[in-house]
């Protein structure tokens, strides 16, 4: 498995259509066999998903995102976890312990979805605990 976190000097970058880089994880058994930090080159929403589906991640955790690009990374089955702050590191070892907690709110961020805000799960935002 891999897992990909939004990255910024060590911690979930907030924004993930504006993230400069990603730390991704490789996973054997429950445990971090490897580490490497990428640079997305300012991809943008859309070819993010596609950067990320390139490596062969299965999850990604971050901070803000918005509706299109849930939509993208659903489409690539992509696991999102986001609304997520703090140390990446931090992060994907709760991931892996089954302990992750992510907000619907921070999740979307500042965007708006077709008339409703998040919070409302017909849009997929949901609330909940990510976990393994």
């Amino acid at each position: 498995m891999k897992i990909a976190v939004t990255y910024e000097n060590g911690s979930i970058f907030q924004h993930f259509g504006h993230t400069e880089q990603m730390k991704i994880y490789d996973i054997e058994n429950g445990q971090i066999v490897r580490e490497q930090i990428a640079d997305t080159t300012g991809s943008g929403h859309g070819a993010l998903a596609g950067f990320l589906s390139a490596r062969q991640v299965d999850v990604l955790i971050c901070g803000g995102i918005g509706g299109g690009a849930q939509a993208a990374l659903a489409q690539a089955g992509i696991k999102l976890c986001g609304g997520v702050t703090g140390s990446a590191d931090d992060a994907v070892r709760a991931y892996l312990a089954g302990t992750l907690d992510y907000s619907a709110e921070a999740q979307c961020s500042h965007h708006e979805h077709g008339g409703h805000h998040c919070g409302e799960d017909r849009h997929g935002c949901g609330g909940g605990t990510c976990g393994a």
